[in-house]
């Protein structure tokens, strides 16, 4: 499943994780997606959004 938020499209970021001694390897940042339950044109739709997304307000919550 693709790590990305529905909202801000927010994904993966690559990069490379170095020691001390300066080993160098290969890292993924993931962003923290939550899977809610979001009003979308009037119905409820499972979504997963970044929490980023969550606390700005940019999702209306299903009850």
């Amino acid at each position: 499943m693709a790590q990305r938020c529905d909202i801000c499209g927010k994904g993966p970021v690559v990069g490379h994780r170095i020691s001390h001694a300066h080993n160098v390897s290969k890292h993924r940042w993931l962003p923290n997606l939550m899977t809610v339950r979001a009003m979308i044109d009037g119905r409820p739709r499972r979504m997963r959004v970044c929490t980023r997304c969550l606390r700005a307000g940019k999702v209306v919550k299903a009850i």
